[in-house]
């Protein structure tokens, strides 16, 4: 398969995939006479693996790890379990302060319905600008 049925089949950019190459991250694909990218088949899935991957949340260093596991690393997944335990626990960090937001914005939304004599505004209750002095 040439570069562009790869990015076409994967919906990635050609920039994409020859970055994808210098970071190792897809062996160098065979060249034709005319010196063209010859990607074998399994290129489409390794791409797919890769946006999937990093649509999770992957850095492209762990995304090389697990691909090096995959290729035959280590026999057990120690590694990417706790690579993935690892994301579990930054996810949980960013739902909590993202419910700490949503929060805080409705409890602002709630406040501005009120008439105005009865409204505290909570985020002037807080003091975010208070000076330090």
């Amino acid at each position: 398969m040439r570069v562009g049925e790869v990015a076409a089949a994967t919906g990635v950019t050609v920039e994409a995939l020859r970055f994808y190459e210098r970071r190792g991250l897809l062996p160098a694909p065979a060249r034709t006479p005319g010196g063209y990218r010859n990607y074998p088949p399994a290129a489409v899935a390794a791409v797919r693996f890769i946006r999937h991957t990093q649509q999770l949340g992957f850095s492209l260093d762990d995304i090389a790890g697990m691909l090096y596991l995959a290729a035959g690393g280590p026999d057990n997944c120690d590694t990417v379990r706790d690579l993935a335990q690892a994301k579990i626990d930054h996810v949980a960090a960013k739902i909590s302060q993202l419910t700490a937001i949503r929060d805080a914005l409705s409890d602002l939304v709630t406040t501005c319905q009120r008439p105005r004599s009865e409204r505290q505004c909570p985020l002037l209750a807080e003091e975010p600008f208070a000076s330090s002095d």
